[in-house]
């Protein structure tokens, strides 16, 4: 049997056997620990400048995402000018046709070759600034413009051999009170139709004018070969000098363009805003449907068996059940619109009928809206005399809408039409076959200004 003598006890280390410093378990030590072991100001500092440097690579590696992105999407080709020309004038607008560029200045019109971008004439004769102009080509280097100056009168040109004609001021009248300025003007492709929109103190309206530019063109080409003739016998019988001889044909030459007189346009319509809606003339139910079958405002509303009384009580319980909106809100009288947007529209089913003769080119018909309405009235070109002097023109087709028509836009094969109402919703017309493509709807609280076709 083994037994303890003396109590258990531990004996006291050697210095020799003490541990050096960093050696015990340093191959189980993380490696990040060691920066734990600084003193407390380093520790600090470590820990700010590891968290710039983190910082700092995440906005790198977010540019550099940014970067990649952009790199990926397709750049647009930037367009540099070739060449330029030089104007006398401010420029406040400007249109091209064929070769050649129109530019409203501030003091009358000039034309430029795109050619050699060389001024080819001016027309400053009535001293007016010009602030929009349209044109069209008529072919064999003749144009017709339609511009509007700064007073709003509205002047119908034909440009032919390097000259201005003026043909008309389509809205000017001999007393000046009672002149209507214009505030917007369309002139069809291919020159055939001119409309212009002129507002009065408390009414405006849509003019429309049919341009003979085939008469046009017959007389400038009498004049033009008149002119050939003239200076062909003045070459044969003068026997001056020859720089007099050239001096005494452009007079010549100008002189004959001068006393050019050309036919004026016709005037074809003349659309006027519809009137509110209000209440029932009829008798009866027979009477409404009578108005309907015989084909007249069709889709505007106006047939319809609502009595002013009727409309009374409506607005009356209205106002009284939404009282605390409307006075946050303000109330707005519905007045008659002073506005419009109109296109010409090329043959299609819905305003072609089956024994008219039209041709593909040429408009047939305008379609209009005004502000704050909700129709998309469209009117036939091939109105008979009868209908011209009637002050409320009646739409032969109404497209009605369920919101406010804000814009709208033709496609150039005036076959699809676009209709933005003020609800921000977009709507495609196929207008050969009468039916909408689609219905597109915006973010809510956005209001659509334009729209375009591409």
């Amino acid at each position: 049997v083994n037994t303890r003598k003396h109590p258990l006890w531990i004996p006291p280390p050697s210095e020799k056997d003490w541990p050096k410093e960093g050696e015990e378990d340093f191959f189980l030590l993380d490696p990040d620990r060691k920066r734990g072991v600084l003193p407390q100001p380093f520790r600090m500092i470590n820990k700010l400048v590891m968290q710039v440097f983190e910082s700092a690579m995440e906005v790198i590696e977010r540019r550099e995402m940014l970067r990649e992105a952009q790199r990926r999407k397709v750049q647009p080709k930037k367009c540099f000018p070739t060449a330029e020309f030089q104007v006398t004038e401010r420029a406040n607008c400007l249109a091209v046709s064929g070769n050649h560029v129109f530019v409203g200045l501030s003091m009358g019109l000039a034309a430029f070759n795109t050619c050699d971008l060389k001024g080819v004439c001016a027309w400053d004769a009535a001293k007016t600034e010009i602030c929009a102009i349209h044109a069209s080509d008529l072919g064999n280097e003749r144009h017709v413009l339609l511009a509007v100056d700064e007073m709003g009168l509205a002047w119908l040109f034909c440009f032919h051999k390097e000259s201005f004609l003026l043909i008309k001021i389509l809205n000017e009248v001999e007393d000046i009170s009672q002149r209507s300025p214009c505030v917007e003007v369309v002139l069809s492709r291919g020159g055939d139709y001119a409309g212009i929109l002129l507002q009065g103190n408390t009414k405006a309206w849509l003019e429309i004018y049919q341009l003979p530019k085939d008469s046009w063109l017959a007389e400038m080409e009498k004049n033009t070969e008149a002119a050939e003739e003239l200076a062909c016998s003045e070459r044969r019988s003068s026997c001056s000098s020859s720089v007099g001889t050239f001096l005494l044909q452009e007079l010549s030459v100008s002189a004959i363009q001068a006393d050019v007189k050309l036919d004026p346009p016709v005037l074809l319509l003349t659309v006027r805003p519809p009137k509110p809606i209000t209440g029932t003339s009829f008798k009866g139910p027979l009477d409404a449907l009578r108005e309907v079958d015989d084909g007249s405002m069709l889709g505007l509303g106006y047939n319809h068996l609502i009595k002013d009384s009727q409309w009374e009580l409506q607005e009356a319980i209205f106002c009284s059940t939404y009282q605390e909106y409307l006075e946050a809100e303000g109330v707005i009288k519905e007045e008659i619109p002073r506005y419009a947007t109109f296109h010409f529209l090329l043959p299609s089913q819905i305003l072609v009928g089956p024994e008219m003769k039209v041709q593909p080119d040429i408009p047939v018909g305008i379609g209009v809206h005004w502000d704050g309405n909700h129709n998309f009235c469209l009117y036939l070109l091939n109105h008979p005399l009868r209908d011209n002097g009637d002050s409320d023109l009646k739409p032969d087709v109404v497209w009605p809408c369920a919101a406010p028509i804000a814009c709208s836009a033709v496609s150039s094969c005036s076959r699809y039409l676009a209709l933005a109402g003020e609800d921000a919703t977009i709507t495609i017309w196929d207008k050969h076959l009468g039916y909408p493509l689609s219905v597109t709807a915006i973010l809510e609280e956005r209001f659509i200004r334009s729209i375009h076709f591409l």
